[in-house]
C-alpha cells in the first residue's frame, strides 16, 4: 500500500509539470527519432506521413515542450514544421553558406515553375547548376568562388562542386529528396523550399517576384546572402554534433 501510494504522489508529481496529452506525446515511439530530425534543423512536410500526422496530432502540447528550450516548434502555412530558435535558445544553430542561401532560392523559382509538373516534379543536380546560370552571373558566381577566378573549365568545376554541396546539406535538412539509387543526382523539391520564399508568398507572380530576388542582388552579393543567411540562423536549428559542442563548452 504504500509503494502504491509513493507512485500516486509520484505520478502527480509529474502531472503538476507536463499535461497527460504532452507525456503521450513523449512516450510515443515516433518522438525520439523525430526529436532528434526537428533539432537538427529537419523540415517536417506532408511527404513523411507518420512524422506529420503526430505533429499535427500534438502541436500545441509540443509548442509548449519546445518553449522550454527557447525554440518554436513552426507550421508555416504550407503545412510543413520546423523549429525555430529564439536569440535564448538551448539548442544550438548555424547560419547557411551563401551558395546554400542561393541554390535554395534557386529550388524555390523551380517549384514555381511549370517544368516541375512537366517532369512530375524530379530534378536534378545539373538542372539546378543550369538554372544558377542563366539566372545569375557567371562570371560575379565564379568570383565569389574564387576572386582571382578566370573563368577557366577548374573554376567552373568548383562552382558546380559547391553548387552540389548545397545541394546535400538541403537534402539532409528535408528541403529537397533524393529519388532512385543511393548516390542518385535526382531529387524532388519539397515544400518546405518556401523558407527561402517568403517575399514570394504574397503578390501578383510569385516566380516572377523570386526571379527578381535572385537577379536584384540576392544571387551576386555575397554581403546580402550573408545577411540572409544569418537572418535564416534565427530560424534554423543546427545539427547534433555541434548542439553536443555547445554542451561540452556550457559545462567546461
Amino acid at each position: 500500500m504504500l509503494h502504491l501510494t509513493r507512485e500516486n504522489k509520484m505520478t502527480e508529481s509529474i502531472q503538476d509539470f507536463i499535461s497527460t496529452k504532452l507525456a503521450q506525446a513523449i512516450a510515443n515511439p515516433i518522438f525520439p527519432s523525430l526529436d532528434s530530425q526537428l533539432r537538427a534543423g529537419r523540415h517536417i512536410s506532408l511527404e513523411h506521413l507518420d512524422e506529420h500526422a503526430f505533429l499535427m496530432d500534438f502541436q500545441a502540447e509540443l509548442e509548449q515542450f519546445y518553449r522550454r528550450y527557447h525554440v518554436e516548434l513552426i507550421r508555416a502555412p504550407e503545412g510543413f514544421f520546423y523549429l525555430r530558435p529564439k536569440a535564448t535558445t538551448l539548442i544550438a544553430r548555424s547560419a547557411m553558406s551563401e551558395m546554400e542561401m542561393l541554390v535554395g532560392k534557386v529550388l524555390c523559382y523551380l517549384y514555381l515553375s511549370p517544368e516541375r509538373l512537366a517532369q512530375q516534379g524530379i530534378f536534378s543536380y545539373d538542372d539546378v547548376y543550369d538554372e544558377l546560370l542563366n539566372l545569375a552571373d557567371e562570371s560575379k558566381l565564379l568570383k565569389a568562388i574564387n576572386p582571382r577566378s578566370t573563368g577557366s573549365d577548374l573554376d567552373k568545376a568548383k562552382l558546380q562542386e559547391r553548387v552540389g554541396g548545397a545541394l546535400r546539406r538541403l537534402a539532409r535538412i528535408g528541403i529537397v529528396t533524393r529519388v532512385g539509387e543511393q548516390n542518385s543526382k535526382k531529387f524532388i523539391i519539397s515544400e518546405s523550399v518556401f523558407r527561402f520564399g517568403a517575399d514570394v508568398r504574397t503578390g501578383d507572380d510569385p516566380r516572377e517576384a523570386q526571379l527578381r530576388l535572385i537577379r536584384d542582388g540576392e544571387a551576386t552579393t555575397p554581403e546580402l546572402l550573408s545577411q540572409q543567411a544569418l537572418e535564416l540562423a534565427e530560424n534554423s536549428a543546427n545539427s547534433e554534433e555541434n548542439e553536443q559542442d555547445e554542451l561540452e563548452n556550457e559545462e567546461a
